[in-house]
């Protein structure tokens, strides 16, 4: 028996000898847990995040320090058809990635009167589509990189209307939809009354799974409110009546914020339109009988900081 248990101890002690010295094979990508090897491991450095490749991130300021200056703005003080300064028109009827129903005109349903732009949709064949309305967009006529944004407007009631006031890139630096972003300061959709979407698409997040809030404004259709955006380099302030609503920060997602959700340091653009039906409009269904429609803008107005201006090294937009 004694010789046996000699023989026990002679044979752990060359076996970790053996192992000491190198002799059983270790993996250095893995975790090793004794002489087992884990996959929970992950070597930080093959997923770190080059420098120059972060978004969002190394600002410093204080916002409540900031100070702004309007930029430019359409009061709508003028009769007739929108300022071709400062708007154009994306027409058509493709259905603008959405199937929306409309074909929007060059302007045709556009006209500005006593002091209001009213966007109308109204039942018309044009473009093999049975409905028109318009689109207007201040692409290079008004494009902004860091800016505050002010519209006041009264939506239309109608299941199948669906207005918006919103922001695309004008370069799209960073690729087609959503890659380069999206940012929705208003949308309502008429199934959903008094509801206002406040919205960011990118590349991580888009579509149905955008990240949104949706705010309830009483009176939406029948009284003016304002909804805003303040766009600064760290971060997206929404506002419905100067309260703010929500904020998209990408570094509450990620400490090492890319592209992928923050594509907005490129100058972007304001769109104004009114589309019938789609995906979203369309969801429940529309109501030919609520037409024609009126999605009435009382002005729109584009602030810049100095601060920000400076600090990102710009001059005034």
């Amino acid at each position: 028996m004694l010789k046996k248990t000699l023989a026990i101890l002679l044979l752990l002690l060359l076996l970790c000898s053996f192992a000491q010295a190198g002799g059983l094979p270790r993996n250095e990508d893995k975790l090793h847990e004794g002489n087992n090897v884990s996959d929970a491991y992950v070597d930080p450095e093959k997923y770190k995040v080059d420098e120059a490749n972060l978004k969002a991130t190394g600002f410093e300021y204080d916002r409540s320090a900031l100070t702004y200056e309007l930029v430019w703005s359409d009061e709508f003080d003028y009769e007739g058809r929108p300022d071709s300064t400062k708007w154009h028109y994306d027409t058509g009827g493709s259905g603008w990635g959405n199937h929306e129903l409309q074909y929007y005109t060059p302007g045709d349903n556009a006209l500005v009167k006593d002091g209001i732009l009213t966007v109308e949709a109204r039942i018309e064949k044009k473009g093999g589509r049975n409905y028109t309305s318009c689109r207007l967009v201040t692409r290079n006529a008004g494009d902004w990189l860091y800016c505050k944004v002010e519209a006041r407007a009264k939506l239309p009631s109608g299941r199948g209307t669906w207005p918006a006031i919103w922001m695309l890139p004008t370069d799209w630096a960073y690729g087609a939809w959503p890659t380069s972003g999206e940012v929705d300061i208003m949308e309502h959709v008429g199934y959903n009354p008094e509801w206002i979407v406040q919205s960011i698409h990118v590349d991580r997040f888009h579509a149905g799974q955008a990240r949104n809030k949706s705010i309830r404004v009483p009176g939406v259709m029948e009284e003016f409110h304002t909804y805003g955006v303040e766009w600064l380099p760290d971060r997206i302030i929404f506002s419905i009546d100067g309260n703010e609503t929500w904020t998209y920060r990408p570094l509450d997602i990620t400490e090492h914020p890319t592209k992928e959700i923050w594509p907005f340091d490129r100058r972007m653009h304001i769109l104004v339109n009114l589309a019938f039906g789609g995906d979203w409009g369309g969801a429940q269904g529309i109501d030919e009988s609520c037409l024609p429609a009126q999605f009435e803008v009382d002005y729109i107005r584009v602030y810049q900081s100095p601060e920000i201006l400076e600090m990102t090294g710009q001059g005034k937009q």
